[in-house]
């Protein structure tokens, strides 16, 4: 009988003691973890996930954050503008901008457009054939890229293969094509690009400026194959009504803040190097001569002098000339006119 219990407390002093120590400072050590957190607890704002939620998941970059998670918090906990997201657009800049409690302020789309209109197989000449590793990044490193002009696209497709979308594809010409139906403005092919060729364009804006060469008019002509260069002749920046367009480095610029979208750059180019994704396609300005006071105005402010009309006569429109830039349209009093 002493034996047996001898035998417990032996076999209770081998294991148990162990196992009681082990488990109290379990015990303990999740007490002070229990307390720690509640003492260093970061409390995560519950608008943080909802932005999160409200957001496309796309993650790139295009806000300037790491992804939408420091999107969202940057929103939230440093009061960063709700219309960052552009593959979200302006309805995800309103979900936002309603789980923050603020106005949505006005987001205007952006695309991709690429200022060069080289790059295909016959579009651009070529200084030796590149073999090298298939990236514009490393061939623009090489003797300053294969291409004759320094300025133009090598056409090796870091823009396409950073476009997450899908939305750039390669035509029978082997030239790049921007679909605006897929591109959500988030400017990875921007980033891409080691010749900086590629800008955001408001997609309202359907004028650019296809060239980005910096040499002067014989120069560029020479290298550009059978491509268009801008030859920084300065018409376009000339003839442009509302002062929108400059030219510095042999190169024209449009601003789009204060483009009207007129075309009439494009029409005067003597390389064609502006494209008009709306010629021939544009409204014309049409005056209701019930409405029609004289007053003038119109005639004034058309750039192109398509209106005449003597005063407190009826105005009328010459639709030959009449470029579509819907000036009169804003300016007339009476709302007298319309496109048509």
């Amino acid at each position: 009988m002493f034996y047996i219990i001898l035998e417990t407390t032996s076999t209770f002093s081998t294991i148990g003691i162990p196992v009681l120590i082990i488990s109290s400072l379990g015990l303990l050590f999740g007490l002070i973890l229990a307390i720690a957190s509640k003492v260093f607890e970061v409390k995560i704002d519950p608008r943080v996930e909802a932005v999160i939620e409200a957001l496309p998941g796309a993650n790139c970059g295009a806000c300037g954050a790491a992804g939408c998670a420091g999107y969202a918090e940057r929103v939230v906990n440093e009061g960063e503008a709700a219309n960052k997201c552009a593959p979200g657009g302006p309805a995800v800049a309103a979900l936002i901008a309603k789980i923050m409690g603020q106005d949505a302020s006005a987001m205007t789309q952006k695309v991709a457009v690429i200022h060069c209109s080289s790059g295909g197989k016959d579009n651009t000449k070529w200084k030796y054939y590149y073999q090298g590793v298939d990236s514009c990044k490393a061939a623009v490193n090489i003797a300053g890229g294969p291409n004759s002009c320094s300025w133009g696209c090598m056409g090796l497709n870091d823009c396409q293969k950073a476009c997450m979308f899908d939305a750039i594809s390669i035509d029978e010409n082997g030239m790049r094509v921007i679909d605006f139906n897929k591109c959500t403005g988030c400017g990875a092919c921007v980033k891409a690009c080691p010749r900086k060729l590629i800008m955001l364009v408001p997609i309202n804006r359907n004028v650019y400026i296809k060239c980005s060469s910096k040499e002067k008019g014989p120069d560029a002509k020479a290298v550009c194959g059978t491509s268009r260069p801008c030859i920084g002749c300065g018409i376009c920046s000339r003839k442009c009504p509302v002062q929108a367009i400059t030219v510095e480095n042999n190169l024209a610029r449009i601003d789009y803040d204060k483009c009207i979208n007129c075309g009439l750059c494009a029409t005067v180019c003597p390389t064609k190097a502006i494209q008009d994704l709306l010629a021939g396609m544009r409204k014309k300005a049409d005056i209701n001569p019930e409405l029609c006071i004289g007053c003038t105005i119109c005639a004034k402010v058309c750039p192109v002098t398509a209106i005449s009309g003597e005063l407190k006569q009826l105005h009328v429109v010459d639709k030959d000339i009449c470029i579509g830039c819907e000036r009169c349209v804003s300016k007339c009093p009476k709302k007298a006119i319309e496109m048509v």
